[in-house]
């Protein structure tokens, strides 16, 4: 039609020429059509969004594009974000991953256990908040609801809402505070434990809370000053061990399997199961010498439901209080289904005979090493670790936070180090509170993780904050836990080239003193792993509007804040507080609260 007012000559004097126009302006306006398509409309997010999972699962099956990404992340050349995980990831752990560990094998619950990809084998992505994500409600609301769109899983509520472990209402889970063997609630449970066990006044501090569910044994101690630890696997009752986080009460994910648990010997005053269903007769009375290698000499264990009392369990309940007896534990009370022992103070009265075959460890089996170390069928001697630390000889909480632990005395300089470290600590978090504007006191500050605690005087720091620390030892550096337990702290023992035992976004803050010592070879500059990997590591633990503090050298820092875009976090560097020496400077992050585009569902 253009071309009906044209002369004949001039319509028929080159039609190639107008043939190749027509082309060119064809394919112009289709580029032009193509770019609105990609840009405004669902498809092209589409598209875009197909494009960016490509990319991202080719870094987890060609390691060699995992390690260019990598490479430019580090360099501060990847000038986006790093990709997104898919929306199923809203809730991966890497160590229990259970499409992967099932091929394991199931022999003492080895398939439970951690077991973690090389870093290669993982695609290089951030864990997605679930759709609806909020800011978690603060504490001390949270310990009685979180919201439901959080964590939106209701197989907890729908099989344990008439025991009273949670309930779902409106936007909320509510948590009434019972248990299987507490449905009346943990309160109630706790006052009839309380008959025969010093509860109050300081003389028991730290717990472990063996299979805990939503961990409202744990969070009901806090009332009473007792601080304890809760661990779970990732089992049927899915997500336990998040719901206890998201309420505020410490927890993480652990089996009792092949391997010692990640804790020093003589760390828990009070060890607690409630039908935890840890057979701990089994295999020789394995389990029950680790617990008894994890409870400190004067301490109390508790056991309830089954074997104790239970129907067609007679054996099992002989053979738990035979156990006992062997390893001369005081039998304090059997109330129903609950049994309360007392472990012996000083060396083990443990016979040269006996039905389990049990035996002391010797010299050659060190107490307190437990980081993939597996379980020993001996039982470990008082004499064998060193220093005071049985319950009568530490101090009452709270004198025994900052009284120099016994375990840190018998250290080289150990009195000057413990005291000088303390010091230390007290100034910094000052400067934190007063310089930085670090609001520690926030209601929306309550999980705090420490990644390289030495002696927890971080968290001994913050002791009259609303707050609870995670210490981490690294497990390539000294072996401080044991201090850190001393002085009524809690922590576990990790390797920061791997992913720790913690479901995406549970802390509200991360701190960590000399980050690139995590990942260095001791005897060299290299490290054994990515700063990239470990600061993904980082985000996936730390929740949106969360804080990041890290303290290391201006180079060192410089590098953090050239990768901090890529894991979406703002960040500023910040001079130390004036009375520290050293290189050192201070970078506050905050990561932002991002949600996945509505077509990745």
């Amino acid at each position: 039609m253009g071309h009906l007012n044209l002369p004949a000559s001039k319509r028929s004097s080159n039609p190639r020429q107008w043939r190749l126009l027509d082309i060119v302006t064809a394919a112009f306006f289709g580029i032009v059509l193509l770019f609105f398509i990609l840009l405004f409309t669902p498809l092209g997010d589409s598209m875009a969004a197909s494009g960016r999972q490509t990319l991202l699962l080719s870094t987890a099956s060609d390691p060699r594009q995992r390690q260019r990404l990598v490479t430019l992340v580090e360099a501060g050349q990847h000038l986006q974000p790093i990709e997104y995980c898919p929306p199923e990831a809203v809730a991966h752990m890497p160590c229990e991953d259970p499409r992967r560990n099932s091929q394991l094998s199931r022999e003492m619950n080895f398939y439970r256990e951690r077991h973690c990809p090389l870093p290669e084998e993982t695609p290089l992505c951030l864990i997605p908040p679930p759709s609806g994500y909020k800011i978690p409600v603060p504490w001390p609301e949270s310990l009685h609801k979180i919201w439901h769109a959080n964590m939106p899983y209701n197989k907890i509520a729908d099989r344990k809402g008439h025991q009273g472990w949670m309930k779902r209402e409106g936007e909320y889970f509510t948590f009434p505070g019972g248990g299987t063997m507490f449905p009346g609630g943990a309160g109630q449970y706790i006052e009839k434990l309380a008959q025969y066990i010093p509860l109050n006044g300081g003389t028991l501090r730290t717990a472990l809370d063996m299979g805990c569910g939503v961990a409202s044994f744990g969070g009901t101690l806090l009332s009473q000053g007792i601080l304890a630890l809760s661990f779970a696997p990732r089992d049927s009752h899915k997500s336990q061990i998040q719901f206890a986080l998201e309420r505020g009460v410490p927890a993480f994910v652990a089996m009792l399997g092949t391997r010692r648990l990640p804790f020093p010997a003589y760390s828990f005053d009070l060890m607690h199961c409630s039908r935890c269903l840890i057979p701990f007769t089994a295999y020789n009375a394995t389990y029950f010498i680790e617990v008894d290698r994890l409870l400190r000499p004067g301490g109390y264990l508790v056991i309830s439901g089954p074997p104790v009392q239970w129907p067609k369990q007679d054996k099992e309940w002989a053979d738990l209080q035979a156990v006992a007896r062997a390893l001369c534990y005081e039998l304090i009370a059997v109330d129903g289904n609950t049994v309360i022992w007392k472990k012996p103070v000083g060396d083990s009265c443990l016979p040269s005979q006996n039905e389990f075959g049990l035996e002391l460890c010797d010299e050659s089996v060190p107490p307190s090493d437990a980081w993939y170390f597996k379980l020993k069928r001996c039982v470990t001697r008082p004499s064998s670790v060193k220093g005071e630390h049985a319950l009568g000889t530490i101090s009452k909480w709270p004198e025994r936070l900052t009284k120099v632990p016994s375990r840190a005395i018998v250290m080289k300089n150990g009195l000057d180090v413990f005291e000088a470290d303390a010091r230390r600590w007290a100034r910094r978090v000052a400067y934190y509170r007063d310089s930085l504007d670090l609001k520690l006191k926030s209601p929306t500050v309550r999980n705090v993780m420490d990644m390289n605690a030495f002696f927890g005087g971080f968290a001994a720091a913050l002791a009259s904050d609303p707050v609870w620390v995670m210490n981490v030892i690294p497990a390539r550096k000294p072996l401080t836990l044991d201090v850190i337990y001393d002085r009524g702290l809690i922590g576990v023992y990790h390797d920061w080239c791997e992913p720790f035992s913690t479901y995406p976004r549970t802390y509200d803050f991360i701190h960590v003193s000399g980050i690139e010592s995590l990942i260095k070879r001791q005897d060299s500059s290299k490290s054994r792993c990515s700063l990239v990997d470990l600061m993904v590591e980082m985000d996936r633990i730390l929740r949106p509007e969360g804080k990041v503090v890290i303290r290391d050298s201006p180079e060192v820092l410089d590098k953090v804040a050239r990768m901090a875009h890529a894991v979406r976090w703002s960040s500023s560097i910040h001079e130390k507080e004036p009375e520290s020496h050293g290189r050192e400077k201070i970078l506050i992050a905050t990561k932002s609260l991002w949600k996945l585009p509505s077509n990745s569902h």
